[in-house]
């Protein structure tokens, strides 16, 4: 057990690294794209003495920073549960639990959720801070899987479905972005190749926590799959990362 928790801590400090790195990188490359964040607001006709819809540009989002601001959240929670938390980072363990991870994803992974958002065309700040709320939910029902299940006798699987139902709501929105219905204009290639390969990567998520749940082969060890979540992750913000620079970013 010891030697896993070393092999642990050892895994968070190569991931807060390179985290670390890639995040610094992707602000000195990038280009200075923004994107615009509107909202549409009633406004009075006084010609037609009816409520019409105006919208307006609230303010424009720089894409580079915002795409680094996830790897670095995952680099500081690495860093975290890597040395002055690891202590507390342990202790949650061997209790099939580890809320830093939870709290992580639901800042980071509702950022990434937002850029791929932004991507097919969604500028409407609303909608944005609904679809960030939405995939911190499915998140924080990950937390509530695990906090719940500490004092079930069988696997109770209703957070994770309510988790669930939370998840894909932002993914049919985007969905429809990208089909794009009456509408002549469709999103780049490589925003199709994002969405597509970020869906897989978000439900393998899911899929680690059913397999540690059902004590699946190697999943039996709850440790196992917390080594596959650190990958993973590290995984999924690269790929998105990086499809976004070489997709719009570059200089």
């Amino acid at each position: 057990m010891d030697e896993t928790f070393r092999k642990l801590k050892s895994l968070n400090i190569y991931a807060s690294l390179l985290h670390l790195i890639s995040g610094i990188v992707m602000l000195m490359v990038s280009s200075d794209l923004t994107v615009p964040i509107t909202g549409s607001f009633l406004r009075l006709d006084v010609t037609t003495q009816s409520l019409v819809p105006k919208m307006d540009t609230l303010f424009s989002l720089k894409l580079g920073p915002l795409v680094a601001s996830f790897l670095f959240m995952s680099a500081i929670a690495h860093f975290l549960v890597a040395i002055p938390l690891n202590n507390w980072y342990n202790k949650n363990l061997k209790n099939q639990i580890n809320i830093a991870r939870w709290i992580e994803y639901a800042l980071s992974s509702s950022v990434m959720i937002v850029v791929i958002s932004l991507l097919v065309g969604m500028s409407d700040v609303a909608t944005l801070i609904t679809i960030f709320f939405l995939n911190a939910m499915m998140i924080l029902f990950g937390w509530m899987m695990e906090l719940h299940n500490q004092s079930t006798d069988t696997t109770n699987w209703t957070s994770f479905i309510f988790g669930c139902i939370a998840g894909i709501g932002p993914w049919i929105a985007i969905a429809i972005y990208l089909i794009s219905p009456k509408s002549p204009d469709n999103p780049p290639t490589f925003v199709y190749w994002i969405f597509v390969s970020l869906f897989v990567f978000f439900n393998i998520f899911a899929l680690n926590q059913v397999l540690q749940y059902k004590k699946t082969g190697r999943w039996s060890d709850y440790l196992y799959g917390e080594r596959v979540y650190i990958i993973l992750s590290f995984v999924a913000k690269s790929l998105l990362a990086w499809q976004v620079f070489f997709g719009t970013l570059r200089p």
